[in-house]
């Protein structure tokens, strides 16, 4: 999918710079996988916002996407690759021999009309589910399952992709996006390929009302504000932090601290993420 540019004739079009979807079918989604998406992003059960900077945004439905792909030895058509307002990779429509159809998230270098499958026999193309233990070494796969049988969990953002490195026993070594090379369990499903839309992470949006229409709103810096309302607040100018580390409005530590606790899954860490 390549970039879209824009003469400057404003200047929220000077530097703008969206995906182009002149390739994605030009058809509405599917009306029997659509669920409606309620708007309470931010707000508890009270109605009271726990998470700042969040509301408004355009009206979005949900596609309900088939993340264990359990219809196993079932061939499947592509028939349409679709953009999804709820994240940030493009999903392909698919139809079954038996005339169903699903949503999966769609690799890179899929197109309308190829054929995919899922199951232990399945061939090794783009598209394709298999258990980890019968992916070849040194390919790259992406919706990766963490337990068998409870759906893709990891490798689902637009142009990710883990590396299938090693098989020892029960696990196989998978190297993510982030470099943490971590242990998976061999019957765990992932689909081969990387996923669609890479050119995401050069996109820019041009203005603040694109912002607004995702339904993230102003998030202002803490350094702006007065020192009765934030730590980082108040000085003459552009006054530094000025304190051991950032902190947040209510004194805890942030940007860089770490608040992940030991977790069981720790010992499946081969090695760290990249710094």
């Amino acid at each position: 999918m390549a970039v879209k540019l824009y003469r400057p004739t404003s200047p929220a079009l000077r530097q703008k710079a969206v995906a182009d979807y002149s390739g994605l079918s030009k058809k509405k989604p599917e009306k029997a996988l659509l669920e409606k998406k309620k708007k309470n992003v931010g707000r508890n059960n009270y109605g009271r916002i726990t998470s700042r900077h969040r509301g408004g945004g355009n009206k979005q439905k949900y596609r309900i996407i088939d993340w264990k792909r359990r219809k196993e030895g079932v061939p499947a058509k592509v028939i349409a690759i679709e953009y999804d307002p709820n994240r940030t990779a493009f999903i392909a429509l698919i139809q079954y021999l038996d005339g169903s159809k699903s949503y999966i998230l769609a690799p890179q270098g899929l197109k309308i009309g190829d054929m995919v499958e899922s199951g232990p026999e399945a061939d090794i193309v783009i598209g394709n589910c298999l258990p980890l233990g019968n992916i070849p070494i040194g390919s790259e796969v992406h919706n990766v399952e963490l337990r068998p049988g409870r759906g893709g969990q990891l490798v689902r953002g637009a142009g990710t992709a883990a590396q299938l490195l090693a098989r020892e026993g029960r696990f196989v070594s998978l190297r993510m996006p982030s470099g943490e090379v971590r242990l998976i369990p061999t019957n765990c499903k992932a689909t081969i390929g990387s996923v669609s839309n890479p050119e995401n992470e050069i996109l820019n949006r041009g203005k603040a009302g694109y912002s607004r229409h995702q339904g993230r709103r102003p998030h202002v810096r803490g350094s702006a504000m007065n020192p009765v309302e934030h730590p980082h607040g108040g000085g003459e100018g552009k006054a530094p932090i000025g304190m051991p580390s950032p902190l947040t409005p209510w004194g805890k530590p942030t940007l860089g601290y770490k608040t992940r606790k030991p977790k069981e899954s720790d010992k499946y860490i081969v090695r760290r993420r990249n710094k």
